[in-house]
């Protein structure tokens, strides 16, 4: 770091978040509802979400802060391994076009706000439904922790909070008040708030990263000059470990992890709660698959920002921590008043996920815990009431969590969500497309893959750190190291199948599915057709395509 406080940068980023923080307020009155006081409303933005605000939210979502800090900062530290997110993000985005549009048809027929929900009503199971709603949030927690781990690299690099010296109330001030600010618009104005800002968010990433990949380069010699200093940097061997401190390409014996990594993570994605929270909220089927196709946009944008990684080692970047790598870069090659930008794109970028994270995980306790098993006559009103104040609750101990812990923890804790949520696959994904597998096998199953995957990750050491030191592991069998998730996945389904096997064939009690065939293909209904005598005025709507009006939504 530089030394000292950036003014300008701190004028800018301070700017910008004035004005995504007066965004969350009004938000509340964008699409206004005749009935605040449900989940559908606040909880989902009343469902009502077309083509481009749907696009934007996902992107928001999916492509945090930290994606902003940590993808780069992988490159950085380890060289092509960190590019493992660019795969994964094509892949997972052809699976989901096969099983979104199912789950948004049969959630809006049924009134179902999570994933737990569906499970429940499919299988008939109260215990796998919280099973589910359980992983979902402890999964959660770490990933919206992160986000203000991003935040906080952000003001670290520019100078805000003091030294480590410095007493902790005034080194943290600056994170408080943005965790306050988000605590509070998220209270007020629900789902429609990071659908709001996530314009601006997108908005400046795109920015950044464009005149990041085009003006950096040209600072530092060309793409030649950076693939040459990268590569040399990386093959220095590691004092730690006495091995090379990275790869600029995946050798042979990194492929195994690689692969596995990617496709775990693809299958993953989508299983998080905040994923599905953004696809619900979208109006009709077609949103869904018309995002599935240009969502990719954001892949592209995410193999310039892996570059970032590269760039850093070039520019003689040096950190202790790995997160600090790219603001640090921003802050070195940028004019001020850039820097700001940038490190208002990536402040950002933390509220929004957080906002759905939160968001998200309130709805699962709300829904599939506190309805279900403390106050099974609780009204909308009550349950909107409810997750309101555990969004709250859930922010504050993403915020302890933070400043608390060993952020390394944080990141490894991560890395477990992954593993953890993975192993809901077979019931969400499974029940969208058969109602073969049994509950009890689905509930056994998903405790093996939890129980084998926590253990393998808590094997795993590192050089700073004893347990939970990362995400690879032995596969068991072929003596390969690959990602835990998906062996844990592997044994999830194995389980699941013979299980299910056993229990039909000793004709084991299977719960009420409360959905039809016809659910999972249903879609909204068309909007009522305008009198003729306007339909072809100046300023109507005739001919207009999908145009984000909220339509109808059929009670369930």
């Amino acid at each position: 770091m530089n030394g000292g406080v950036n003014g300008v940068a701190l004028a800018v980023f301070v700017f910008f978040f004035v004005l995504v923080t007066v965004m969350g307020f009004r938000a509340a009155r964008w699409r206004k509802a005749e009935n605040e006081h449900s989940l559908d409303e606040w909880g989902l933005g009343g469902r009502s979400f077309g083509t481009w605000i749907t696009w934007f939210l996902l992107g928001g979502d999916l492509y945090t802060a930290y994606t902003f800090v940590a993808v780069p900062a992988a490159v950085y530290a380890a060289g092509a391994s960190g590019f493992f997110a660019v795969p994964y993000t094509i892949l997972v985005y052809p699976l989901i076009f096969t099983f979104l549009p199912r789950l948004w048809s049969v959630s809006h027929r049924h009134g179902y706000v999570t994933t737990s929900d569906f499970v429940r009503g499919r299988f008939g199971s109260k215990g796998l439904s919280l099973a589910v709603a359980l992983t979902g949030i402890l999964a959660t927690m770490p990933y919206i922790a992160l986000q203000l781990v991003g935040i906080q690299s952000v003001l670290d690099v520019m100078g805000v909070g003091g030294s480590e010296s410095t007493h902790w109330f005034v080194k943290d001030l600056p994170l408080l008040i943005a965790f306050g600010v988000l605590a509070a618009y998220t209270y007020s104005s629900g789902l429609r708030a990071p659908a709001l800002i996530a314009f601006v968010k997108d908005g400046l990433i795109y920015l950044v990263i464009a005149v990041a990949i085009v003006y950096i380069p040209l600072k530092l010699g060309g793409f030649h000059e950076i693939f040459a200093k990268a590569g040399d940097a990386l093959a220095q061997k590691d004092p730690a470990t006495g091995k090379p401190r990275g790869e600029l390409a995946s050798g042979p014996d990194a492929q195994w992890a690689y692969a596995t990594l990617a496709f775990g993570s693809a299958l993953a994605l989508f299983m998080y709660p905040h994923s599905i929270t953004a696809t619900l909220s979208s109006k009709n089927r077609t949103v869904i698959r018309r995002n599935t196709t240009i969502l990719p946009l954001y892949s592209l944008m995410l193999g310039f920002l892996a570059l970032l990684g590269f760039m850093a080692i070039a520019a003689g970047i040096k950190v202790d921590n790995g997160q600090l790598a790219i603001p640090q870069l921003f802050e070195n090659m940028f004019p001020d008043w850039f820097t700001g930008v940038a490190f208002a794109a990536i402040g950002i970028g933390a509220l929004v996920p957080a906002a759905i994270m939160s968001i998200a995980a309130a709805n699962l306790f709300t829904r599939n815990i506190y309805k279900d098993f403390l106050k099974p006559g609780a009204t909308p009103e009550q349950e909107t009431k409810v997750s309101k104040l555990v969004s709250l609750l859930v922010k504050v101990g993403a915020l302890v969590f933070v400043l608390g812990m060993d952020k390394t923890v944080a990141i490894n804790f991560q890395l477990l969500g992954g593993i953890w949520i993975l192993q809901t696959f077979p019931a969400l994904v499974g029940g969208l497309f058969t109602r073969w597998f049994h509950r009890w096998a689905l509930l056994a199953s998903w405790a093996v893959g939890m129980v084998y995957g926590t253990l393998a990750a808590y094997g795993v050491a590192s050089p700073t750190q004893e347990h939970f030191g990362g995400s690879n592991a032995a596969i068991p069998g072929i003596k390969e190291t690959g990602y835990i998730g998906v062996t844990a996945f592997v044994l999830n389904v194995l389980v699941t199948v013979v299980l299910t096997v056993v229990l039909r064939a000793v004709k084991a009690p299977d719960g009420v599915d409360e959905t039809r065939p016809e659910d999972y293909t249903a879609d909204a209904p068309a909007p009522a057709p305008r009198p003729a005598a306007s339909a072809g005025a100046p300023g109507g709507d005739a001919g207009r395509p999908d145009d984000d009006r909220p339509e109808p939504v059929p009670a369930p």
